[in-house]
């Protein structure tokens, strides 16, 4: 851990965070971190107090290749399928390209039900453990392209996750490997203001 979760402001944090591609090589987080990053992400609100998250941690470098693997290739034919601009995922068929970007972890925040608001209370946790990994230093970034895999049953099973549980935010985490910078925001869009 680089830093104290507790020497940011809020302000900095949301300001600051931004979706890290470039990842310190081999660099997996340690157990304490993990368990502080997961300790701020169960503190995110959620509806009724259904709290209905799990996390799959995953740290196996060939496991997270093959998931990589697999994630391209649904991502891929699902693209395909809604007729997406080709350009825009050429990466996607690059030999050589991971979509987890060679982090050493990947947190998967699951929803353990199918309750009504049980996704949104996922994504908020999503966005605690982010802003926390921010805070302590950490880079982190969603990478949507691998929920297929990460649903499919066979994945499922291996990575012990049961079911009827939907794997929701995979979320990489490590070391930025050079700066970061955030992107350029729109202005809020005001549709009504009564």
């Amino acid at each position: 851990m680089t830093q104290s979760i507790d020497t940011m402001t809020v302000r900095d944090a949301i300001y600051g965070r931004c979706s890290v591609r470039a990842y310190a090589p081999e660099q997996k987080i340690d157990q304490l971190t993990l368990s502080t990053l997961l300790a701020a992400a169960v503190r995110a609100p959620t509806a009724m107090h259904g709290e209905p998250w799990q996390f799959v941690i995953l740290q196996d470098a060939d496991v997270l290749k093959r998931l990589s693997d697999r994630a391209k290739e649904l991502f891929s034919a699902e693209a395909k399928r809604l007729h997406h601009d080709r350009s825009s995922l050429d990466i996607f068929s690059q030999p050589g390209f991971n979509v987890f970007y060679d982090a050493g972890t990947l947190v998967v925040i699951c929803a353990k039900t199918a309750g009504h608001f049980a996704l949104a209370d996922c994504w908020l946790a999503a966005e605690n453990l982010m802003l926390a990994a921010y805070a302590m230093g950490l880079g982190t970034c969603v990478i949507g392209s691998a929920a297929s895999a990460l649903n499919m049953p066979d994945v499922k099973h291996e990575l012990g996750i049961p079911p009827e549980t939907t794997a929701v935010a995979p979320i990489i985490v490590g070391k930025p490997r050079g700066e970061a910078l955030p992107s350029a925001r729109n202005e809020p869009q005001v549709l009504a203001w009564r």
